[in-house]
């Protein structure tokens, strides 16, 4: 069987750039340059290495305090805001991000911000290692135990929510061969779990009870035995449907379009051939043509902002982003349900006005004043004024984009009238908003 096909076009600058967008959150300035001086092989195999995440620059402070993401509310999405804005391993975060979608946990039912964070360095040490050893962990993780009920799931009263789950959303798909006797045996494979619980303390130890665990034979997807969890979790992943469901799902959160034939063989060919680890699949989906070559993808609102911060250089300094990243529908810890949320709503008439103010928020600190013009430092030229609100953010647009905000500084600088004193304040005020409408653009929203 052939293996996917591998890019081989040009990988200057703008191909790294959406490099890493999609497999990050977009580049320090420069960076693009330095990642596309690897050649394409190379910045896959950079981007893939997991060592020590040297956090650039100092930790967030929020009106002059640190941060408190294990009680604090909001803090906890500040926190991991953070760790998208200055990692140094934007490839491990950024998979931390899809492992947080793809089993997605809410603490609005854990009701426990220690344990999401926990569970998110779960995702993190362990995201791209091999699937099996990912899901494995994840069933027995105190936050799943608690959002899916699995501490409420004992033998002769089995609760069915992680058995349908693990098959549905995690391993197979629905519609893959699976029936509701398999979701009822595996959920007696499944019991057992408990956690002690400690006033005022909430819970302080999870551990598996064989007292609890319904250890009778049980038949599962034609297959007879006295199955545990992890046998539970086993024989998911090894079902006939699984690598299909695996490689589809991982290559919809890098190319947003289906891969062909060819190419969805060769990456199931990769994942079983691997083990069943998950870096070999990653590796094959970030060389392939279509991430170059094809559409171009919207950027969650969590990854647009990081990115729009990374691009400046700035950190984490206000708290503003809780609300305003609830508006633009993704509160990190919070997804909306246990199929995560929804890539559908990410730009619509109800969250792009959060993207507008998202944008704003940060321009705030950059913004200039009418006396920049006395001091030179802003054109008056409408061109010129649009070609530097482009090089703000160092992201090239396309020829429609750039005469729509030509026409808009002309109309603007248009509208000063020298005799009032108002050809003085322009500039800078046209600036500004170009800067802010650049940021905005479908080219910013996009990758």
């Amino acid at each position: 069987m052939a293996p996917p096909p591998i890019y081989t076009g040009p990988f200057g600058p703008a191909q790294a750039e959406r490099l890493l967008w999609r497999a990050g959150f977009g580049p320090r300035p420069g960076e693009e340059r330095k990642l596309a001086a690897r050649g394409l092989d190379g910045a896959v195999t950079f981007l893939l290495s997991n060592g020590t995440d040297n956090l650039v620059g100092k930790p967030p402070k929020v009106n002059g305090m640190r941060l408190y993401p294990l009680d604090k509310f909001g803090h906890d999405h500040l926190w991991w805001l953070d760790r998208m804005v200055r990692t140094s391993r934007p490839l491990v975060e950024r998979m931390t991000l899809v492992w947080h979608d793809w089993f997605a946990t809410s603490n609005e039912t854990v009701g426990s911000q220690r344990l999401m964070i926990r569970q998110n360095n779960l995702f993190r040490r362990n995201g791209m290692t091999s699937f099996p050893y990912l899901a494995q962990l994840v069933t027995e993780n105190p936050a799943m135990l608690l959002y899916l009920n699995g501490l409420e799931s004992e033998k002769g009263a089995p609760n069915e929510n992680y058995a349908r789950e693990l098959m549905e959303l995690f391993t197979l798909g629905h519609g893959s061969g699976y029936t509701e006797r398999d979701v009822r045996e595996q959920a007696r494979a499944l019991t057992g779990f408990t956690a002690t619980w400690k006033n005022n303390y909430g819970y302080v130890k999870f551990r598996f009870d064989r007292n609890r665990h319904d250890d009778a034979m049980k038949v599962v997807f034609g297959k007879a035995g006295p199955f545990g969890w992890k046998q539970a979790v086993q024989l998911a992943i090894e079902h006939p449907s699984h690598q299909t469901f695996l490689t589809r799902k991982l290559w919809g959160y890098f190319i947003p379009e289906p891969a062909d034939d060819e190419t969805q063989a060769g990456l199931e060919e990769v994942y079983i051939g691997s083990g069943r680890s998950i870096k070999p699949v990653l590796a094959a989906i970030l060389k392939h043509p279509r991430l170059y070559e094809g559409p171009r993808m919207t950027k969650p609102p969590a990854v647009y902002l990081a990115g729009l911060l990374r691009r400046l250089g700035d950190r984490i300094s206000t708290e503003d982003w809780v609300w305003l990243s609830i508006q633009a529908g993704q509160l990190l810890f919070y997804p909306p349900n246990v199929s995560g949320w929804n890539d559908d709503r990410w730009l619509d008439t109800s969250t792009f006005q959060a993207r507008w103010n998202m944008a704003g928020r940060v321009l705030k600190k950059h913004t200039l004043s009418p006396d920049h013009t006395r001091r030179g430092t802003v054109p008056a030229d409408p061109g010129k004024l649009v070609d530097s609100a482009i090089s703000f953010w160092g992201a090239p647009v396309t020829p429609a984009t750039r005469d729509s905000l030509l026409a808009y500084a002309r109309k603007v600088m248009g509208a000063a009238v020298a005799d009032d004193g108002r050809e003085k304040s322009f500039p800078p005020m046209t600036l500004n908003a170009l800067r802010h409408l650049v940021a905005v653009s479908p080219e910013m929203q996009t990758a």
